[in-house]
Order: structure tokens, then C-alpha cells, then sequence
């Protein structure tokens, strides 16, 4: 149990409480308008420096980072394991914890800091796990509890911890909510956590089947065969692409030799044009020499005899002289065919040795350009070596990878029912435990309601637990809030009979707001009633303008539990002794 809030501001209310009910009080006083509210007046701080000095995390958003609360020091005496010790914390140095009493069975031990006994802030937090709910350092489970998410659910903070009896915290993810609701409730977390890490499982083989769909993993929409299909042509490419590494030989020279090479080719390729060329003047001049001939005067007199004309012997003289010339210059012209034949022969003849000699020359260094390869040739090779290898790697991890999609879904259906039966048999074994909790849930919501409500714990499809409450509304408001307040009674009458338990139960006002006051006022003598019989202490914050006085039976006064007192009449009447 908590036996008092203090701080080492002078005005801060210290506040000291009993066992069993309590309240802290928001009074509205005569002179204040309708304007003015007590959501100043500090209920909900007053819950946030518990939390504070039991290990929450600075939050930047939290009411205790205002600058104006910069170097205080809370203070918070409490009962842990039966031994009454005081923890403080500063929101200066909110990092560690100062803590005085008996420490010893404490599994971790406070160290000696500038004549005091400190903690780190998180070692402090896992200490109090087995402090109030015997939780160890080192749990075989990979999901499992822990302090600061199982305290929450007995001094629940903000509205929204008032929506759902099994998630006081936004956001909680769902194995947290099963872990924590089994472990408050007395049931096995193992199944709960193996449940958990199947869902893991199966949630990798889902992300793994989406990156196929979206291309990531190409392949994998196919199936092992025709992968197995891909992995075949692969093997045999890589082969040739290695027995042709194996068989390459590089030569130095090689790019120069190809370089004497193309040169060669292309004077070969010249000399055959030119070869080409004089051939066909060779046939020419050889065809003009065949057609040369000498002219025939004897022929030319016997036209003019035969056309009647006798030509004198001048005549006759003169073609005589022009036949002699004409001799002459075929004479003349035979030669120089017969000249230009002999030079053409001679040059195709030179040319087609030249050609010979060229050829053979090129054959040899084709020859070795056949038998070596060049170092950026060899270079290419490897380098589509090294491609086939690397395709031929990711259709194997394809393979493998499909291998377990297709084995991992069969495995996890098989341990899903694996597990189904086990929580079922475990379900069963607990069967006590179980009943309890719902029989005080039915008590407590009859209690409110004259009707009794459901405390519903299921096995979940694959293991793990679903978790339900209903409380019949009959024209009330707030029963919301009621099934919250019903739920959190059960766990803390629960933790109430174990020798180690928090010892406590934390209430704000807006678990109230909406519920109607009939309701209210039984809800608070539930509490009182049942907090001094089972041995906890319930602190529930409460506004003096929604009390149902009216409504509460003969002998029960509210003021007799009342521990402090907040008013707006002064600026010094909240917690803090500060508005700000």
C-alpha cells in the first residue's frame, strides 16, 4: 500500500493515506464562477507522481516536465514485499531514483551515491516487477510482462484508459493486452506468447509471399519445380562458362596482333582491287592488239578501176607514202600494247604473290589469334562467369525460401492446433482460478446493477486468450466505465490474497463522469467495502460537485476517508501549491 505522496516543495500537500478507501478531494467554492474548474486543482497530477516514482518515463508531455516543476523532488513511502520503504525522484535527474529502507532480499542492490542509495531509473522499474508481482529478471518466454504495462491497470491515467477493461494504455498492441490480462488473471502466458510468435512466423511468410507479388522476390509466384527447372539450365550455362575459363589462354600481344592482322587484310584487300583493275586492261589492250591491221592499197585502186576512174601515178605515189605511215603507226602501236601487256601481266603476277606471302602471314597470326583469346575478352568472361553464378545463388535461396513458405504454413497450421489443445487442456487445469475472477465480476456488476454482468475468457483460434466483459445497461449511463471499475476490483481482490501483490488501486475522477449517481454511490461503497475486507487500499480522486450524497446509504460518510483536500479558492489550494 501507498502511505504517503510528499515533495520537498513547501507548497506541496503531502498527503498520507490509510489502508483500505481513500479519496482526494476537488472542492468547487462559493465564490468561484462557473468558469472556473478543479481540473487544475491537481487529481490527475497527483496520479501522474505516483507513476512518476514508480519508474514511468520522463515524457516530454507529461504535467511534471512544465519548466515551473523543473528540481522538484517527489517522494513516495509504500509497502514492497511487506517492508515499508520511500523512493524519490527528481525531474532534474529523473534518470535515477534515491531510495531508503530495507533492501535486503532485494535481488538488485542500490549503490552508494553521495550518501544515498541510488538506482538507475530502469533498474528500478524491473526491480519493482518482482517487488509487486514476483516477476523474474530473465523469463523464457520471448513475450512476457512487464512492471510499468501491468501497473497501469491499477492506477489507470487519461480518458482513454477508462474505454476498455483490458487496455489502459492507446495503442496496446494485441499479444500485450493477452500477455498482461493472462498474467493479471492467473493464466498460463506461455501460450499466449508461443500464440504470439506462430503470428510472427506466419506474419514473415506473408511478407515474404507480398514482396513476390510486388516483385522483390521474382520466382517465387512459381513453384519448387519450375524453379528446379531455372536451377538445370543455369548449372549446365555455368559449366560451358567455366570450361571456357579453364581453356582460355591470353596473349600479351594479343590486340596488336589482331591490329597486324586487319592491316594485312586490308592491303590484301587493295592489292586484289588493283589485280582487278589491270586485269581488265590486260584484256583490253589484248583484245585491241588482236584487231589491229595494216591498210590495203591494192584493195582502195581496184574500188576506183571497178568504178571506172584510172588514177594517175601522183596518185598512186601518195598512197603509197600514206600506207608506208600507216605501217608505221601500227607498227608503232602493236609495240606499245604489246609492251603494256607485259608490264600488266608482270604487276598481277607481283601483286598475286604479294598476296600469297600477305595471306599466309595472316593465316599465322590468325592462327594464334584462334588459339589465345585478349585479357578484356578473358575479363568478360569472367565477369558472366561470375552473373551465372550469382543467378544461379538466387534461384537457389528461391528455392529454399519457397521451400519454407510452403513447409513453414503447413508447420505452423500443425503447431497452431498443437497449441489449441494445449491452451484448451491448460484452460481446464485453471478452471478455479478462472471461475473466481468471474464470480467476482458477477458479483461486483450485480452489485451496480441488480443484474450480473459476463467476465468472458476464451481460448483463442490458435492458443492464446480473448477476453470480453457485458454488463446489461438497463437505461444507465456509464456503463461503460463501469465494466472498467468492475474489472479493475476483481484484479486488485485478486492480488490482495498473494503474498506479493501491488496493494493497491488507483481511480480518477473520469472514471466517474458519466455514470449515473445511483450507480456511483454503490460503486464507492463497493470499493470501500471490499478494499477493508480483502487487506488493499483503493485511492479514488473525486470532485465535491458530483458526489452522490444523496445516494449513499444511511452510515456511510465520505468525508471519513477523505485524505486531502484541493480547493480553487486560493492559487496556493491545488497539489502543487502552484497554478501554472
Amino acid at each position: 500500500m501507498i502511505h504517503a505522496v510528499r515533495c520537498d516543495q513547501p507548497g506541496f500537500k503531502d498527503t498520507e493515506f490509510l489502508s483500505g478507501f481513500n479519496v482526494v478531494l476537488a472542492e468547487r467554492s462559493k465564490e468561484a464562477t462557473r468558469k472556473d474548474s478543479r481540473n487544475g486543482l491537481g487529481k490527475t497530477t497527483f496520479i501522474d507522481v505516483i507513476h512518476f516514482c514508480l519508474g514511468a518515463r520522463a515524457d516530454k508531455n507529461s504535467r511534471l516536465s512544465a519548466k515551473r516543476l523543473s528540481n522538484w523532488t517527489f517522494s513516495l513511502d509504500l509497502d514492497l514485499r511487506g517492508k515499508r520503504c520511500t523512493v524519490s525522484r527528481n525531474t532534474a535527474d529523473a534518470k535515477k531514483v534515491t531510495v531508503e529502507g530495507d533492501f535486503s532480499g532485494w535481488p538488485v542492490r542500490p549503490g552508494l551515491f553521495e550518501d544515498r542509495m541510488v538506482l538507475s531509473n530502469a533498474d528500478w522499474a524491473e526491480l519493482l516487477g518482482w517487488l509487486m508481482f514476483d516477476l523474474g529478471g530473465a523469463d523464457d518466454c520471448k513475450y512476457h510482462p512487464s512492471f510499468r504495462s501491468l501497473i497501469t491497470y491499477f492506477a489507470r491515467r487519461g480518458r482513454t484508459a477508462f474505454s476498455d477493461p483490458f487496455v489502459p494504455e492507446p495503442k496496446q498492441k494485441e499479444w500485450d493486452k493477452q500477455i498482461h490480462n493472462a498474467f493479471l488473471l492467473g493464466l498460463s502466458i506461455e501460450h499466449v506468447s508461443r500464440a504470439q510468435e506462430i503470428r510472427d512466423r506466419e506474419a514473415t511468410l506473408n511478407q515474404l509471399k507480398q514482396a513476390a507479388k510486388a516483385g522483390v522476390l521474382p520466382g517465387l509466384l512459381g513453384t519448387v519445380g519450375q524453379l528446379e527447372t531455372d536451377k538445370v539450365r543455369l548449372e549446365q550455362k555455368l559449366e560451358r562458362a567455366s570450361e571456357q575459363l579453364r581453356s582460355f589462354r591470353v596473349h600479351p600481344q594479343y590486340v596488336e596482333i589482331q591490329d597486324q592482322a586487319d592491316a594485312l587484310q586490308s592491303t590484301i584487300r587493295k592489292l586484289n582491287t588493283d589485280n582487278t583493275g589491270d586485269q581488265s586492261m590486260l584484256t583490253f589492250y589484248e583484245e585491241s592488239l588482236m584487231e589491229e591491221a595494216g591498210a590495203d592499197n591494192d584493195q582502195l585502186v581496184r574500188l576506183y578501176s571497178e568504178a571506172g576512174v584510172t588514177l594517175p601515178d601522183s596518185v598512186l605515189k601518195r598512197f603509197e607514202d600514206v600506207q608506208s605511215f600507216h605501217r608505221q603507226v601500227v607498227a608503232n602501236r602493236r609495240n606499245f600494247l604489246q609492251a603494256e601487256i607485259a608490264r600488266l601481266k608482270q604487276a598481277i603476277l607481283d601483286r598475286a604473290n604479294e598476296i600469297r606471302t600477305l595471306t599466309e602471314e595472316r593465316a599465322s597470326l590468325l592462327a594464334v589469334l584462334q588459339t589465345h583469346g585478349a585479357l578484356a575478352e578473358y575479363s568478360e568472361l569472367q565477369r558472366l562467369h561470375g552473373e551465372h553464378q550469382a543467378q544461379l545463388e538466387r534461384v537457389r535461396q528461391q528455392i529454399e525460401i519457397l521451400k519454407q513458405v510452403e513447409q513453414g504454413r503447413t508447420t505452423l497450421r500443425i503447431e497452431q492446433e498443437q497449441l489449441q489443445l494445449l491452451a484448451a487442456a491448460d484452460y481446464e487445469e485453471r478452471r478455479p482460478v478462472r471461475e473466481r475472477a468471474i464470480a467476482l465480476f458477477n458479483a461486483f456488476s450485480e452489485e451496480l446493477y441488480q443484474r450480473p454482468g459476463r467476465l468472458i475468457i476464451d481460448v483463442a483460434p490458435g492458443g492464446g486468450f480473448r477476453f470480453g466483459v457485458d454488463i446489461e445497461r438497463r437505461d444507465s449511463h456509464g456503463v461503460e466505465q463501469m465494466k472498467v471499475f468492475c474489472y479493475d476490483l476483481v484484479l486488485a481482490e485478486s492480488w490482495a490474497s498473494r503474498h506479493v501483490n501491488p496493494g493497491f488501486l488507483i481511480h480518477d475522477s473520469t472514471l466517474f463522469a458519466d455514470v449515473d449517481e445511483r450507480q456511483k454511490a454503490q460503486a464507492l461503497e463497493l470499493a470501500a467495502r471490499e478494499s477493508a475486507s480483502h487487506g488493499f487500499q483503493y485511492i479514488c480522486c473525486l470532485n465535491s460537485d458530483t458526489l452522490p450524497s444523496s445516494d449513499f446509504t444511511e452510515g456511510f460518510k465520505i468525508d471519513d476517508y477523505v485524505r486531502l483536500r484541493l480547493t480553487d479558492a486560493t492559487d496556493t489550494g491545488g497539489l502543487l501549491g502552484i497554478r501554472f
